[in-house]
């Protein structure tokens, strides 16, 4: 059975899939700001982060980071490593970290 950090991870990373697809056609040229949802661990959530298309960019280059809206963050696996208005960014930690960057589409 898997471990509450492996699943947190396994779960964030699959929304950190499907806003990859996202960012591919949700660009606003006119404005480079991106729609894409929250990267949490709650495969419930349904919210949406608007952000820079630079800064998805910068996050997009850490295979343990994911894009959360603020207070969706779980202290006990991930640390914040930036806030950008009412989003945070968080690193996955030990086996969270590890799953996290073997799900890296972008890796």
């Amino acid at each position: 059975m898997a471990s509450r950090e492996e699943r947190n991870a396994r779960n964030e990373s699959l929304f950190r899939e499907v806003n990859e697809r996202f960012e591919q056609g949700t660009v606003s040229e006119r404005t480079k700001m991106l729609t894409l949802l929250c990267e949490c661990g709650d495969v419930a959530c349904t919210q949406v982060v608007e952000l820079p298309l630079t800064t998805y960019e910068d996050v997009r280059r850490e295979g343990e980071w994911f894009l959360l809206i603020a207070g969706h963050e779980q202290p006990e696996l991930e640390t914040v490593v930036a806030q950008v208005s009412d989003v945070l960014v968080v690193q996955k930690r030990g086996e969270g970290g590890e799953v996290a960057r073997e799900l890296d589409p972008r890796s």
